[in-house]
């Protein structure tokens, strides 16, 4: 990639840099998806595979889980709930909370694309497998805004 502004500025630009690196990624996912003829958005790809490893769940857990806010999380489960993907039903210990849950077709379609998972997953270590390995540095970066986030960083620098 050719030097830019952006790229020069180092990490004040951190932000923009992992966010062109997840809309190239997203997009490469959905070439992979339609390649495969999977009917699959990656945005999706959080709210799917939660529930496939921890259903039912409420959409409070849900948002959580995934770290999205609770309106985007809800946004995905009414584009979800429209597929007939997943379903909701009020938990009978509180009727307040709604619980999520993948339909039958749901879980039909997540098991056929279990193989484009594998490949992706190969595809995408080998991606990241670098020499800072980029999955261990976005979980140190991770633990580091659990112990003090970015703003309360920047205001004590003096």
């Amino acid at each position: 990639m050719h030097d830019n502004a952006i790229d020069s500025s180092g990490v004040l630009a951190i932000s923009t840099r992992l966010q062109r690196l997840s809309d190239r990624l997203r997009k490469d996912g959905q070439r992979i998806y339609e390649a495969h003829g999977v009917t699959f958005e990656p945005k999706w790809f959080p709210v799917i595979y939660t529930l496939l490893h921890r259903s039912p769940m409420s959409v409070v857990e849900l948002a959580q889980e995934i770290g999205y806010a609770h309106p985007s999380t809800i946004s995905l489960l009414k584009e979800l709930e429209k597929n007939k993907w997943i379903r909701s039903k009020k938990d009978k210990a509180d009727e307040r909370k709604r619980l999520v849950e993948l339909t039958a077709r749901g879980k039909g379609i997540v098991a056929g694309m279990e193989p484009v998972w594998h490949k992706m997953r190969v595809a995408l270590t080998a991606l990241t497998d670098t020499t800072h390995n980029l999955m261990l540095a976005i979980a140190e970066v991770e633990a580091n805004l659990d112990e003090q986030d970015f703003y309360s960083r920047a205001a004590q620098v003096k």
